[in-house]
């Protein structure tokens, strides 16, 4: 990370999305950033930090004008990467595009990598690593439960819940430090019960936290959710129900879904992709067989599976196989056509009746429910992502073999060991000690531009 810390270059890219629009923004960070926008557009007064300043985008060869400017300058250390920073906005042509950014290069800036200047902005603390990544989710979010999550991360609320229990971890390690290497100084060696107990201070919000991923993985990736079941129990009008439009053709003939209709909705905020499948039974021709196939191999592929059973004939055998088959996989049984028969009492599902719109609410939540393991949205923080749930992991593992060790009257030097793992892996989920590797792994999947 010192090494890359080193790196003065001016950097340039479109932070627009490709293609044609009405305005494009070409940005510059670096030490050269102000000096290669002055000499590029031509201003109609000096240029001020925090201001934007309208100009002319002059040909250097012919002196012509090719289009009007807006030049906005951030002075460093008060902006994004903390370096002097240039967006220059034109109206959104590629050519145009294209032309400033070559321009920019000809006056000493590079081609920045995808997502340097968040890069940057970590490398020089203006992020922690858990904000950076944020901002990649905030990029990508499709719905405003998404956007929301990300922004919270954004704005810190998972290095809220961190930096005091670092924090506290730090203040425990100090204080057995000080009793092993000052014991001759009447320092108290701290009791092994006061051990535990500060320990167990630290493992309970991190633990919290990890319960959180199977909520903010599921927000921040979304799901799938296959819809199978015996032809005729209602699984396209479930389907359509679902989406809120006639989506799925629905017929009083068995078998008259052949292929996978797919579908995105979202519930409650969270990215979901409907599959509604073929009729499970034995196939009386050959393009319902394909689509018999087709259906379980979505439902393998499923992170969710919806078996549907017909209310008014009752669970078979069929559907039994089905459900054994699960086993611990995330699914729900639902009972539809429930307007023709109640569900029996003392069964697991939902009732449903796609004719009528009845339960399908509690379809909605029940499905949220099985999916996030019965989590529920926080504002105080959520590991949303993999690399973040295995250094709460790791940390929690190395943090109550250190409780185990003083527990069991293993010498403090020992417990110490564990202790400073536990940091370690804290340090690694905000970055204090990603290695360089992790953060090209991390930082190349963000757009160039970001």
């Amino acid at each position: 990370m010192a090494e890359m810390l080193l790196d003065e270059d001016t950097i340039v890219a479109v932070s627009t999305p490709p293609g044609r629009g009405g305005i494009g923004i070409v940005r510059l960070s670096g030490a050269l950033a102000r000096g290669i926008a002055e000499v590029l557009v031509t201003l109609t007064r000096p240029m001020v930090a925090g201001r934007a300043r309208f100009g002319r985008l002059v040909d250097r060869v012919s002196g012509q004008v090719l289009d009007e400017a807006v030049v906005t300058y951030f002075a460093a250390p008060h902006s994004y990467t903390t370096e002097d920073v240039v967006e220059i906005a034109v109206h959104g042509s590629p050519a145009l595009l294209e032309y400033v950014v070559r321009e920019c290069c000809a006056g000493g800036a590079r081609l920045a990598e995808p997502g340097e200047f968040t890069q940057r902005a970590f490398l020089r603390g203006r992020l922690d690593l858990t904000q950076a990544e944020a901002v990649d989710d905030l990029i990508q979010s499709q719905t405003l439960e998404q956007a929301r999550v990300a922004a919270q991360q954004l704005g810190g609320a998972l290095s809220r819940v961190v930096g005091p229990v670092k924090e506290r971890l730090v203040g425990l390690i100090a204080g057995l430090e000080a009793g092993i290497d000052f014991a001759e100084d009447d320092i108290d060696v701290m009791p092994a019960d006061e051990i535990v107990a500060r320990v167990d201070e630290v493992v309970a919000p991190l633990e919290d936290l990890a319960r959180s991923f199977s909520y903010g993985r599921v927000v921040r990736e979304g799901f799938s959710l296959a819809i199978v079941g015996r032809p005729n129990a209602g699984k396209s009008s479930l389907f359509n129900r679902l989406v809120e439009r006639e989506r799925a053709i629905v017929t009083a003939r068995p078998g008259t879904t052949r292929d996978l209709v797919t579908e995105r909705i979202s519930l409650e905020g969270i990215p979901v992709e409907l599959i509604d499948t073929a009729g499970l039974r034995v196939a009386v021709e050959e393009a319902e067989a394909l689509g018999i196939a087709k259906s379980r191999e979505a439902m393998a592929d499923a992170d969710v599976v919806l078996v549907v059973v017909d209310a008014s004939e009752g669970i078979g055998s069929e559907e039994e196989s089905l459900i054994e088959g699960l086993g611990e996989r995330a699914h729900l049984v639902v009972w539809n056509k429930s307007d023709l028969a109640p569900m029996s009492a003392g069964l697991e599902g939902v009732a449903t009746s796609a004719l009528t719109g009845e339960g399908i609410a509690e379809l909605r939540q029940a499905i949220l429910g099985v999916v996030t393991g019965g989590a529920i949205a926080s504002s105080q923080g959520m590991i949303t992502n993999l690399r973040q749930q295995q250094a709460v992991v790791a940390a929690i593992a190395a943090l109550m073999r250190a409780r185990g060790a003083v527990a069991g009257d293993v010498p403090h030097e020992m417990a110490l060991l564990d202790l400073y793992e536990g940091l370690q892996a804290l340090d690694s989920l905000t970055g204090a000690t990603s290695s360089d590797d992790i953060l090209h792994l991390i930082f190349s999947k963000f757009c160039i531009g970001k």
